[in-house]
């Protein structure tokens, strides 16, 4: 919880927009307890408590992401752009599978490395297509993060 109201009342005011309703929870320690008191009183609500026990899940399946994240060695010191990327991923070469611009998230360029996200479904693809191929002619070294898989299928 956010000891400041106004970052609260942001984050929370996500599930509800334009006279729309929703659901916020909130995972609260009993430090917190106090903040949560502090919020209620200023913007004058009140919160039901349950225990973390009384969740239960929908399916037995973990909940997952719908993006994974590919990380590329090399950045801007390497003079790679966002767009480069893009066009790696976009294009059509060597008869692998050219990717949508829809199917591929925030791509950001740091200085010496650089995260793409894509579908989650198309991450292995993804990550097969770049390590195989080049970013501005030069190969590449990629590697999937967030709950990669141990193996990538042929």
């Amino acid at each position: 919880i956010s000891p400041d109201v106004d970052t609260y009342t942001h984050r929370i005011g996500r599930t509800g927009r334009v006279d729309e309703e929703g659901w916020a929870f909130s995972l609260v320690s009993d430090d917190e307890m106090g903040r949560v008191g502090n919020h209620e009183k200023t913007l004058g609500f009140s919160s039901e408590w349950l225990p973390l026990a009384t969740l239960t899940p929908s399916s037995q399946q973990p909940l997952q992401a719908p993006m994974q994240t590919l990380q590329i060695l090399g950045g801007r010191k390497e003079k790679i752009r966002a767009g480069d990327v893009l066009g790696a991923l976009t294009g059509a070469d060597g008869g692998e599978v050219a990717f949508t611009r829809e199917q591929i998230g925030k791509i950001q360029v740091t200085e010496f490395c650089t995260f793409v996200a894509v579908q989650r479904d198309l991450a292995a693809a993804a990550l097969r297509k770049l390590g195989d191929g080049r970013v501005k002619g030069r190969p590449v070294r990629v590697r999937l993060l967030s709950g990669a898989p141990s193996e990538v299928p042929d």
